[in-house]
């Protein structure tokens, strides 16, 4: 059976990835673009099995909406670019769009958004006038639905209307655009709507001419001499992510708009690509996907919007061959047509992880003769992006003394490592780690895998590592290090 094939060939599924954690949210996005479309009814099947709740469509498809029925899944549906004109110049038209592919369905199908054409301003630029009109004229039959308290309307946008994303504190909307884009932020502070941004580092990365090291853009830690930094605001940016959606943020704020949360409507990576695209690998789109879920189900926001969570949708569910464009464009899905996984996404640091899952009798830890840079910048991703649980090493607790970047680094690291191991999860930090077999335990500090450990002590995670003093240096950035940031700074700047 179907659902036999598709459940067996993924070793660790999704069940954890896609669960909304305290109003936090990973989605999915669902294309049909491809030669052989799976059934609604298939489609369904995997999106229950894997306790998928949040999807986003790119149309309206009556067969998907009715197959969401009385499942509780939200549901983003979507008006296409090429029906923006006619809704966008008649009102009759948007409440018959409404009618037809909203209020048909709700309650039973469990509408939420609208998405308004895709990526309007950049790819059919002469649309501009009529995408505002178009989203008002919707909101109204909403309204008049009496929906508009359920059913929020936006427009994504590709990272191409801001005009120089770095460094973030400077970015700014292209002009060309700033009459409708003060309207179509003005649209969304008046319905308590959400900006939509389409987030795609794998083009920030393979644009850039290898300014950027690949592991900024799969969220992996960097090493000293390649840190990313706003030289404004001194913010430390761990991923090109962040910094695209911080850089929409102030692109926001430098149109005089606050309190509008950033949706990521669109992220993810290709798993194949034609011989000019080496990176579209499914190594580094399984990476992608699983630091992407971690970064984004921690909760915390950017580093200008620490506390606004970044909701976000993974681009995208199949793998779409009828997309036009490079190989890579045809393979971003978690899965092919025939609902075969493409690669098997692990999510680890959502839920306690149990000692007979660890690694028995292997710890990783701090090398002694590690670079305290070094030690800091595997520290902050570890507790960061990497959902270490670093409750143990803050003030107060078991194993905050010794307080020094190794003692702290080793108990992250062991305990990131004992949780993602049996998922494809490495001991190296940028070379600051070491595997040993000696438990590293010491009086009531007891290690993740240790005999003396039956889980991991909870769920909190910090975002950037302990607070506190550090006896041999600061968690906090350190001016003198600007030197290392400062030409890959000068040369972002350009872009």
């Amino acid at each position: 059976m179907l659902l036999v094939k598709w459940q067996t060939a993924i070793i660790l599924v999704l069940t954890c990835v896609f669960a909304e954690v305290a109003g936090v949210f990973i989605g999915i996005n669902i294309g049909t673009d491809m030669s052989n479309v799976p059934s609604a009814s298939d489609v369904m099947a995997i999106l229950q099995a894997q306790k998928i709740t949040h999807v986003r469509l790119f149309d309206a498809d009556h067969n998907i909406l009715n197959a969401l029925a009385n499942t509780g899944i939200e549901v983003m549906v979507g008006l296409q670019n090429s029906e923006l004109l006619r809704v966008g110049q008649s009102k009759t038209a948007a409440a018959d769009w409404i009618t037809k592919n909203v209020a048909a369905y709700v309650p039973s199908t469990n509408i939420t958004a609208i998405s308004v054409g895709s990526e309007v301003l950049t790819s059919i630029p002469n649309a501009a006038p009529v995408l505002v009109l178009a989203m008002q004229f919707l909101h109204s039959a909403l309204v008049a639905s009496n929906l508009n308290f359920q059913v929020k309307i936006s427009s994504p946008h590709s990272m191409g209307v801001i005009q120089k994303p770095f460094p973030p504190s400077t970015a700014a909307f292209n002009s060309t655009w700033n009459s409708t884009m003060q309207q179509y932020l003005q649209f969304l502070k008046n319905t308590g709507s959400f900006f939509m941004l389409n987030a795609q580092p794998y083009y920030g990365y393979s644009s850039a001419g290898g300014i950027f090291p690949i592991e900024y853009a799969l969220f992996e830690a960097l090493t000293p001499n390649k840190q990313i930094v706003d030289p404004n605001t001194l913010f430390h940016y761990n991923s090109m992510f962040d910094s695209m959606v911080d850089a929409a943020y102030y692109s926001i704020a430098a149109l005089n708009f606050t309190g509008i949360p950033v949706v990521v409507t669109e992220t993810g990576w290709p798993s194949l690509g034609g011989s000019d695209e080496p990176d579209a690998t499914v190594d580094n789109a399984r990476i992608y996907n699983d630091n992407l879920i971690q970064r984004v189900l921690n909760g915390s926001g950017p580093p200008s919007q620490p506390n606004l969570a970044i909701n976000t949708y993974i681009f995208e569910l199949f793998n779409e061959d009828l997309r036009p464009g490079r190989t890579s464009e045809k393979n971003w899905g978690l899965f092919f047509p025939n609902e075969t996984a493409v690669y098997s996404l692990s999510f680890s640091g959502v839920e306690n992880t149990q000692a007979n899952s660890t690694a028995s009798g292997v710890f990783c830890v701090a090398k002694s003769d590690a670079d305290q840079s070094a030690l800091k910048t595997g520290l902050d991703w570890a507790c960061g992006i990497g959902s270490a649980n670093c409750t143990a090493i803050q003030s107060g607790n078991p194993c905050f003394e010794p307080n020094t970047y190794s003692n702290h680094a080793s108990y992250a690291y062991n305990d990131y490592y004992q949780r993602t191991q049996s998922a494809g999860g490495t001991c190296n930090f940028g070379n600051t780690a070491m595997l040993t077999k000696t438990d590293p335990s010491y009086g009531s500090c007891v290690f993740t895998g240790s005999t003396g450990s039956n889980s991991s002590s909870g769920l909190t995670t910090q975002a950037f590592g302990p607070s506190g003093s550090q006896s041999k240096g600061t968690s906090k950035f350190i001016v003198d290090k600007i030197a290392f940031f400062i030409p890959v700074v000068i040369v972002l700047a350009q872009l």
